[in-house]
């Protein structure tokens, strides 16, 4: 839910602001918070189908949430009005739950979702197909998330930021996809967002040194066509201006003297 501006990325690459160190009992709460968020995508996940509205998926998704005993992170973060971004084909990301998106079989739907347990943020997001897709979009899906495990390996002690950035670049371009830029991953903890930025294109060995306590939400936004996207008039849904579909998965990850812990896997 964070736009990357040119200013703020010429920021994000020299100044910085302060990148919140957590304490291992931190990243055990944010552990705690990863595991409800991925019982919520569970529900979700069992619901998609050709058929189903994207509503359907909201109301599965705010029951689960209710359930756990956690808090939606996103239903009313700047006035965002549901629980789930539901992000339909050539819907990048934001895209909001209706009684009149109809799944349909060779759908992709991008499910992004966060909750809030005793204070601590998860964010994660997978693109789930819908029925049998085509080979070219069951290939877009496969590099994407094949992308973000290449990223969270550079999530390493010692590393650069954008040694992260760099791996989702190198391998979604050689494809020839378009790398989202107005859109990025984020710091996160006891808010949604917090620095540093974590955009998907970058120059490895640059950016911030990596250390232990660090925890990143790591998201590639990967397009089958252009890299151009447009947001809509209801100030919320991005979509490819060509039309493309598009893929979305991410992680909310630590970095450790141990290596990368993915905390909503």
């Amino acid at each position: 839910m964070r736009s990357l501006s040119a200013y703020d990325f010429q920021r994000s690459t020299t100044e910085f602001m302060a990148i919140l160190i957590k304490s291992a009992a931190e990243i055990e709460k944010m552990r705690i918070s990863g595991i409800a968020l991925r019982k919520v995508h569970e529900a979700v996940k069992s619901v998609v189908r050709a058929g189903v509205t994207t509503m359907d998926l909201e109301r599965a998704a705010e029951a689960k949430v209710a359930e756990l005993g956690a808090k939606a992170a996103f239903k009313g973060y700047h006035g965002y009005p549901a629980v789930l971004c539901t992000s339909v084909n050539e819907e990048v990301i934001h895209g909001i739950p209706s009684e009149r998106r109809t799944l349909r079989e060779g759908d992709v739907v991008s499910v992004d979702c966060g909750v809030i347990v005793d204070g601590y943020y998860s964010d994660c997001a997978v693109t789930y197909p819908v029925g049998k897709l085509s080979p070219a979009v069951a290939k877009l899906l496969r590099v994407t998330e094949a992308s973000l495990y290449a990223a969270i390996d550079k999530a390493v002690v010692g590393g650069r930021l954008f040694d992260i950035s760099h791996a989702v670049q190198s391998m979604c371009e050689k494809e020839g996809y378009g790398i989202v830029r107005e859109f990025v991953g984020h710091g996160i903890g006891k808010s949604m967002h917090e620095d540093p930025q974590v955009p998907n294109f970058g120059d490895p060995g640059k950016g911030p040194r990596l250390k232990a306590g660090m925890v990143l939400a790591i998201e590639p936004m990967i397009n089958a066509g252009t890299a151009e996207v447009k947001v809509l008039e209801d100030g919320w849904t991005a979509i490819t201006t060509d039309g493309s579909v598009s893929a979305h998965f991410e992680h909310t990850v630590a970095i450790t003297n141990d290596g990368p812990v993915i905390l909503t896997l």
